[in-house]
């Protein structure tokens, strides 16, 4: 198991390890993790990418759960209530980021964790996410508990920029 810190950061905290998130989204997209980005995976896309969801957690709209050890930023996820008055209760969960030094030491279950028990404490009970299929996160995703309630195939293009790639989609009650 692993030694990290996990801890929600206030807009400040996020702010100052901007660098270190951008490194991190660097680094998954060019070990092929599908989030949201093909190769070749720029600084800059990082940066943009970041400086955007950053704005975000600024005013109100996601929160950033990170873990940290030795002075090192390993691995993050976000929680984004959603905003519909009529979904006051749900909240989606994106970007989840385990740097490739630090990965098969439960920090992905670690951070899933920590972004649950955030949004229990927000009063969010649905949560909701969708990732590669067959992919590492899916299959962690399954043995967290989460339910998968179906796939769209041809969904996005996976990191390699190759033949679009399956989604599937999961909820978990809490």
């Amino acid at each position: 198991m692993s030694a990290h810190l996990i801890a929600l950061l206030t807009p400040s905290q996020a702010r100052e390890r901007r660098e270190a998130l951008v490194d991190l989204l660097v680094d998954a997209v060019e070990g092929g993790a599908g989030v949201n980005f093909v190769w070749p995976m720029t600084r800059l896309k990082a940066e943009r990418w970041w400086d955007g969801a950053l704005a975000s957690h600024e005013r109100g709209e996601r929160l950033i759960i990170v873990a940290e050890a030795q002075g090192r930023l390993d691995g993050s996820v976000q929680l984004i209530p959603a905003p519909q008055e009529n979904q006051i209760f749900r909240a989606d969960l994106a970007k989840l980021l385990v740097h490739r030094r630090a990965r098969r030491q439960g920090l992905g279950s670690a951070l899933m964790r920590a972004a649950e028990a955030e949004a229990r404490r927000i009063g969010r009970t649905l949560l909701t996410l969708d990732t590669e299929t067959g992919s590492a996160a899916e299959r962690l995703y399954e043995r967290i508990g989460w339910t998968k309630f179906g796939e769209v195939p041809g969904y996005a293009a996976r990191a390699d920029n190759g033949m679009p790639a399956t989604c599937s989609f999961f909820y978990k009650t809490l």
